[in-house]
């Protein structure tokens, strides 16, 4: 019986697929206006040059002058680009009034919500609540900030919107301010989708594996693991052990041969929510994230601690608290 109805799910994907690749699309590109956040590097460059080529007028909000001055030389005179910090209310204000002079009456079909940072990854109890700060205040406040302004022109053009989230929006696999900055994105999501519906606009979540980003750099990481663990107390120093912080090193630069690095997975589901007339209200990208990420999120929570646990390195001392 188990047999048949895993055979049936898999009959049902690959039949979504095809009518996935088949949908029919939107017409007048060239009329339409997109704003992209985070478009100095990664998956926000990427787009931006990819519909950019693909005849849109793209608004790309870079953080800095060398991102945007690179980006410029790289496209055609339709796409625009600003400076852009998501954590700063009035320039964000600023950027806002700028898009919608541009835009006109047109309004602005998509709005991609792609800036986000990682902070730090290690064990909660290293932590303070500042490690937290920087990924809510841009992946979460910075984005909610960024769209509640832009939406009146989303909603004049009964457009999209498209959140960048993570599979770390789904499950929790180490402490700092990503995960918790993604779960909120989620969250804002779903409740902005449902309440968009009514005017016409769809709302879409992206939610990428494990890319080989300057956000997902393993050896930064690592630098900013090790960065703590030199200022920790001698008593969490003795509790993991001191070959702890090395094994985590290790551990981390192994990561590298299980990271996606072809980006344009993850803007081919951009794409597809930007011009499908039947967009997906969340897309998977990477095969980390469709083969173990977002199945483990719907598993038993049992199941997910002790996978998850699996990959952390053991504690040294863990009783001598």
């Amino acid at each position: 019986m188990f047999l048949w109805v895993l055979a049936l799910l898999v009959l049902c994907g690959l039949l979504w697929k095809y009518a996935g690749k088949r949908q029919p699309t939107i017409a007048d590109i060239p009329e339409k206006y997109i704003f992209i956040t985070g478009c100095d590097s990664g998956f926000g460059n990427l787009a931006a040059r990819t519909f950019d080529k693909k005849g849109f007028r793209v608004i790309a909000a870079c953080l800095t002058d060398a991102g945007s001055t690179a980006l410029k030389a790289e496209t055609s005179e339709r796409l625009h680009t600003v400076l852009l910090d998501v954590t700063d209310p009035e320039n964000v204000k600023r950027t806002a009034q700028w898009v919608k002079d541009h835009v006109g009456e047109k309004g602005l079909w998509g709005l991609i919500n792609n800036a986000g940072v990682l902070g730090v990854l290690a064990p909660t109890d290293w932590l303070t609540v500042k490690d937290y700060r920087e990924p809510v205040e841009v992946n979460l406040f910075g984005l909610i900030d960024v769209t509640l302004n832009m939406l009146p022109l989303v909603k004049k053009a009964r457009g999209r919107v498209i959140n960048v989230s993570s599979i770390g929006g789904r499950l929790a696999f180490g402490g700092g301010g990503y995960t918790p900055s993604k779960y909120a994105v989620e969250a804002f999501n779903d409740s902005l989708r449902r309440d968009m519906k009514v005017f016409g606009v769809h709302v879409c979540c992206i939610e990428p594996g494990l890319f080989k980003t300057e956000l997902s750099d393993p050896v930064k990481a690592a630098e900013k693991k090790f960065a703590i663990w030199k200022d920790l107390s001698p008593d969490i120093k003795h509790q993991y052990g001191e070959g702890y912080i090395e094994k985590c090193m290790d551990k981390l630069r192994g990561t590298v041969s299980f990271v996606n690095v072809d980006l344009s997975l993850v803007v081919e589901c951009m794409d597809h929510a930007l011009t499908s007339l039947f967009p997906k209200t969340r897309y998977a990208a990477g095969k980390d994230a469709k083969t173990f990420w977002i199945p483990l999120s719907h598993m038993p929570t049992v199941l997910q601690d002790f996978l998850l646990l699996k990959q952390k390195v053991e504690l040294a001392n863990p009783k001598a608290v």
